[in-house]
């Protein structure tokens, strides 16, 4: 098939420069949009083969038929992620397809980073030295070596998190729906129950996708199972997390620290600069009022070698689907994604 034309939705610059650097080696008609796909703009996809989306544009069973309508053949994801997409409403009207592992290494790095500033206040004495304040008091931190750490969910990220915290000398405790024996074997972790873990994590670390078994797993209940003092990081999905039950959790002491890269509402707000309005989003204010807590902005994948990843997987996708090649990253509704 020739001439695939592409339609690229919520096109930031480091996007734009990555995917026009592998597409020259291609040859495929992009046209860059800067907004996110919408029911008011998805007229937009009109004329399009396939459309390429990220995290952040949701794409209900409407939008599903008006692509089909329009003639848009594949969803393109540029993210692991897919639980933004009706993959029932896709079913034999768009195929999909993402990006299944474009840096498992980019974002366990940055799961430790938060991590560790958490536990060594690196974000309080930054701005105290700034301001010539050199007092420790209120910075102490605690030695990872010897600590607890539950890690959950094993996939690519898991596993890359699970031998860093090893090398800390940290005892990691596992939980994934399918457990893999011989690799806790081999990096010295264990696989536990979730109650197990929950109650003698120091610190865990959510790395499991967003299903309808993890849609608010933890809330008030998981809460009041973990250690008092436990530090929570999320690198996963936003609403894996209820919010307001971590904010009373903060609010009690109940979670020591809480590291997030993701956040429920986010798609209002992360990837963009909101600097000169006011943040309308009460629950993330608050959030962001703790200093105990550190909020990124969905940038765990964000390292040169994830974005170039990401860009040479999703125009791979789109090359395999209008060549009749097999369709490696296709995810759909009830296989095994």
């Amino acid at each position: 098939m020739d001439n695939i034309k592409i339609a690229f939705f919520d096109a930031k610059p480091y996007d734009i420069e990555s995917f026009n650097e592998v597409n020259r080696n291609v040859g495929f008609t992009v046209k860059y949009f800067k907004f996110h796909l919408t029911p008011d703009n998805v007229v937009l996809a009109q004329g399009y083969d396939a459309v390429v989306i990220f995290v952040n544009d949701t794409v209900d069973a409407e939008m599903i038929m008006k692509l089909k309508e329009y003639g848009v053949k594949l969803i393109a994801l540029r993210s692991a992620g897919f639980n933004n997409v009706d993959l029932k409403a896709a079913l034999n009207n768009v195929s999909v397809a993402r990006v299944p592992a474009y840096s498992p290494h980019a974002i366990a790095e940055h799961t430790v980073a938060l991590m560790l500033t958490l536990n060594r206040k690196v974000h309080r004495a930054y701005f105290r030295t700034r301001d010539t304040n050199f007092a420790l008091n209120g910075l102490l931190g605690f030695d990872m070596y010897g600590k607890s750490a539950g890690v959950i969910g094993t996939g690519r990220i898991g596993r890359v998190l699970t031998k860093i915290l090893r090398g800390f000398g940290m005892e990691v405790l596992l939980n994934d729906r399918y457990p893999d024996e011989q690799f806790a074997l081999e990096t010295g972790a264990r696989y536990v129950d979730m109650e197990e873990l929950y109650r003698n994590s120091d610190i865990i670390s959510l790395n499991c996708p967003l299903t309808r078994e993890t849609e608010y797993m933890i809330n008030a209940s998981t809460i009041g199972m973990m250690k008092k003092g436990v530090m929570l990081i999320n690198t996963g999905r936003g609403k894996l997390i209820r919010t307001a039950d971590l904010i009373e959790g903060l609010k009690s002491g109940q979670i020591g620290s809480a590291g997030l890269d993701v956040y429920e509402e986010e798609s209002q707000f992360f990837f963009e600069d909101l600097s000169d309005r006011v943040l309308a989003d009460d629950v993330l204010a608050r959030l962001l009022s703790f200093n105990n807590v550190i909020i990124t902005s969905h940038q765990g994948f964000f390292t040169r070698e994830a974005i170039r990843n990401i860009a040479e997987t999703t125009l791979r996708n789109i090359d395999d689907f209008f060549a009749g090649r097999k369709l490696e990253n296709e995810v759909c509704y009830n296989c095994n994604n």
